[in-house]
């Protein structure tokens, strides 16, 4: 598959623990094996789109407008295993809670404490994707989706990886953060959201700076440490099968898109055996 860059719709994808989602800005398409190794197929419309806001609130409603889609990703596609599912997900998710309470009773420099808090946070997501095939499952998403973009065969390493906001991020909310801390005690709460949220939108920004410039120094500097943690622990290369299941996902979502009248209606169906 290949096209110019600027007639390609611009596709996310996430790694379940048995397929891929692949959306773009208003169509999503979620392709898995079920427990009897069938690939299942559903697809539709998104309920949230932030592909049209501003600048200003377009990182949170990104984030916002995955969430908004599981569970019209599970009412369609009740084989679907969602990544935070998994009880060592949920035992990781809390253990990050604690730490982050641990960390901001200490004495450490602020900009020391919200990094370290920052990598605390990232725990769940490193737990769930080393297992239960997740990490092969990224790495057909990134595969199929980065072999789209660019008309050529691509390796499991994307760009474009949630990853690589691991550098932006640790910026941004330690910046943040610390700017919270000088806050008045009664204003601190407030100030923490209001930090949290901007961080989110600006670790969102440089990002995309950080994709439309990636042999900057300064966007490699960033990236590196996302690239690392993709390439070592969050991605592996896929079978056959767990490859053909991300190019299901994308052929659909691809012919959503591209669809003049949007009429699908996102029912669940069973794809032909591949």
């Amino acid at each position: 598959m290949s096209a110019t860059q600027d007639q390609q719709p611009r596709l996310g994808g996430m790694a379940l623990a048995n397929g891929v989602l692949v959306h773009g800005p208003r169509y999503w398409a979620c392709a898995v094996r079920d427990d009897k190794g069938k690939l299942q197929l559903a697809s539709g419309e998104k309920p949230l789109q932030a592909a049209e806001a501003g600048r200003l609130v377009r990182g949170p409603l990104r984030i916002g407008e995955i969430f908004a889609l599981l569970p019209t990703v599970r009412r369609a596609l009740p084989a679907a295993k969602l990544p935070f599912e998994r009880p060592g997900v949920l035992s990781a998710m809390a253990g990050s809670v604690v730490a982050a309470r641990v960390l901001r009773a200490t004495r450490l420099n602020p900009l020391v404490q919200e990094s370290l808090v920052a990598l605390a946070a990232l725990a769940p997501a490193v737990v769930a994707l080393r297992g239960s095939g997740l990490a092969e499952y990224h790495g057909a998403e990134h595969i199929s989706i980065g072999s789209y973009e660019h008309g050529e065969r691509r390796e499991r390493e994307h760009e474009r990886c949630g990853s690589h906001m691991l550098g932006p991020m640790l910026v941004t909310t330690a910046a943040g953060s610390a700017l919270a801390a000088r806050a008045p005690a009664h204003l601190r709460p407030l100030a923490r959201v209001g930090a949290a949220v901007g961080s989110v939108a600006a670790a969102v920004e440089v990002f995309s700076w950080m994709v439309a410039n990636g042999t900057h120094p300064v966007a490699r500097a960033l990236a590196k440490p996302g690239h690392e943690l993709q390439h070592r622990f969050v991605t592996a290369e896929p079978t056959p099968e767990q490859l053909a299941v991300a190019e299901a996902a994308l052929t659909e979502c691809l012919r959503l898109e591209s669809a003049a009248d949007g009429s699908e209606d996102g029912a669940a169906q069973e794809a032909p055996p591949t």
